[in-house]
């Protein structure tokens, strides 16, 4: 046992007869009062710091380094956003996995511009991330489930589709171009009003290739998607989480309903706040 004052807007402690404090808007207050809970003294006093509360939310994401307050990735400093994302996380004792994945996942992308562009899509809609680190998007289909324009691609819920990803598109100026398209449930819709079907699919941010400027940002061009779900009524607009799934028949086989529900739980109702 070490000394040490809890209340309800602060917490002090003495480790190796050093007095550490924090008030109840540090990033890490959840964390060390848990971790003051489980007696785990040395994972207390690295709550303390920033940096390093933030570096043991970075561990599944390999290469990611906490210098000069700053983030950065194999060397190179990347965009904030994830970064002021995990510590409200973490300021709200909310579970941090799913982005710290997608965080990483992202860095795999090897467009650089791909990723800068990937923010901006996820910012200008409610795009949930699942457990996985993935996200979820719209995609308006044929009757018949095929893709708009070739009829080609079978987009039944369960399917995952794939190209080579030097055969998409990468500039952004470019509206209609080749590539796999999804996007916001506005821009989805308009493709399956008239007859059509509207899916919900999955997105892992290393696919992507391109964020078209067209269309206010609300599409986006990837080389692999997997087809999650299927608006039973294209009229139902989502609901603040992005998603409105009392209307959505979603892949049975491999439980997405019950791995989506817990992707809400595990993170904050949007990512657009």
């Amino acid at each position: 046992m070490i000394p040490y004052i809890l209340t309800e807007k602060s917490l002090t402690v003495v480790i190796d007869g050093k007095a550490h404090t924090m008030n109840l808007d540090h990033p890490s207050w959840e964390v060390a009062k848990q971790a003051l809970k489980d007696s785990d003294w040395e994972k207390l006093e690295r709550q303390f710091d920033v940096a390093s509360a933030v570096e043991d939310y970075f561990d599944s994401a390999a290469g990611v380094e906490i210098k000069d307050g700053g983030v950065f990735f194999q060397g190179e400093s990347v965009h904030n956003y994830c970064v002021d994302k995990i510590l409200e996380f973490m300021r709200q004792g909310l579970p941090y996995e799913p982005l710290v994945k997608f965080f990483g996942k992202l860095m795999e992308n090897p467009s650089r511009r791909a990723t800068d562009e990937l923010y901006s899509f996820l910012e200008h809609k409610n795009m949930p991330l699942t457990p996985d680190g993935n996200f979820l998007a719209y995609k308006g289909v044929n009757n018949d489930f095929t893709d708009f324009y070739s009829r080609k691609f079978d987009n039944s819920v369960g399917n995952t589709l794939s190209m080579v990803r030097n055969g998409v598109c990468d500039d952004a100026n470019q509206g209609c171009s080749a590539g796999f398209h999804a996007g916001s449930y506005e821009y989805a819709k308009g493709y399956a009003s008239n007859g059509g079907n509207l899916m919900i699919v999955e997105i892992d941010p290393a696919d992507v290739v391109s964020v078209p400027h067209c269309s206010d940002c609300q599409k986006l061009r990837t080389a692999k998607y997997k087809v999650v779900g299927h608006y039973e009524h294209v009229d139902a607009p989502p609901l603040e989480d992005g998603l409105n799934e009392d209307y959505v028949d979603w892949d049975d086989n491999d439980a997405y309903a019950e791995g989506y529900e817990q992707a809400k739980q595990d993170m904050l109702t949007n990512l657009n706040n």
